[in-house]
Formats: structure tokens, sequence, C-alpha cells
């Protein structure tokens, strides 16, 4: 990750990136979304341009709403090595008593980390992108991703599951970072 720091052509994707993913303040991000129901090469472009802008713009995940688009559908790579996926209607059914608080950045919501608790363990169910249903079992660190993007549907932000204070020092930070 380092390298791609430095990299200046790498640094102006994902700029251009995020100028597409909503900010904190945008209505769209509280908005809860509604289910998709018509599967069609509208909704495969949507996912494909995601996942575009998830990778350029550096995150592991990205839900709908962040692109200012309010329908249950997340994108998620949480470890680079296997393709990305796009589930579509995603419902977690089950998380685990085990959680783990973790750090947690957004990308719609600058530069700043929070700690967030999570559960360890999840299932869900989902559809995949032509409407197949899915039954998913996730842990570790692809359950938080999971968690995160459909928080993102709900209008839930990581702001809302951190502690108290941490909330208020990344508003502030954030306040800081739009005054310099």
């Amino acid at each position: 990750m380092g390298r791609e720091l430095d990299d200046p052509v790498l640094e102006s994707r994902r700029l251009a990136a995020l100028r597409h993913v909503r900010q904190l303040g945008d209505p769209a991000l509280r908005t809860p979304a509604a289910p998709v129901t018509t599967f069609d090469q509208a909704l495969l472009d949507e996912a494909a341009e995601m996942v575009s802008l998830m990778h350029d713009a550096r995150g592991v995940g990205l839900a709908a709403p962040q692109v200012g688009r309010l329908r249950r559908l997340i994108v998620i790579d949480p470890d680079g090595e296997t393709p990305p996926i796009a589930l579509v209607n995603p419902e977690i059914t089950w998380r685990s008593d085990e959680e783990e608080i973790g750090p947690e950045g957004c990308l719609s919501i600058g530069e700043i980390s929070v700690d967030v608790p999570r559960a360890t363990a999840i299932r869900l169910t989902a559809q995949d992108i032509q409407g197949n249903p899915l039954d998913i079992e996730a842990q570790d660190f692809t359950a938080r991703v999971i968690q995160h993007e459909v928080d993102h549907l709900d209008g839930i932000l990581i702001l809302d599951r951190t502690s108290p204070d941490q909330r208020k020092e990344a508003l502030r930070e954030l306040r800081e970072a739009a005054t310099s």
C-alpha cells in the first residue's frame, strides 16, 4: 500500500474516484435503500462501475447509496485476491455473540478511522447480480466489511457505531480538514 500512496497516477485515480462518492452530510447516506427488483444490464453495469470506483478509491467495499443510488446493492473485495463480489438485497440473518472492536475507515468520511465493534462471524442471504439466491457465511475481516456495507444500505455510518468520544474527535478532524 505504501508504494501506491507515492504513485501520482494512482493517487490521481483515487481522488477522481472519490469525487463520485457521496460524503458525510449527503442525505443519500442517511436514507434506507430500497430492494432491487429488476435484474438487468443496467444493474450489471452499475455493479461493474461500483467495483471500478471501489478499486480506484482503494476501498474494500462500496454500497449503492454511497454513489447516490438508493437501492440494496453492495460490492466487496476484502482480500484483493479473489474476484470482487456484488451482493444484491443482502440481509444479515445471524451474527455471532463474539464481537471484535477494530478500526474502520469509510470512503464517505474522509481520511478518518474509528474503532467499531462488529460480530466476528455472520450469515446472510442475498442475490447475485443475476438474481440467483445466495447463502453466505463470513468471518473476521470479510464479516466486518459486509456489516459496514449493509449498514450503508440502512442509512447507518461508522460514526453511529463508534464511541461518543471517537465520534466527537472524528467530527473535529473532519471540520479541521474542511477549513484547511
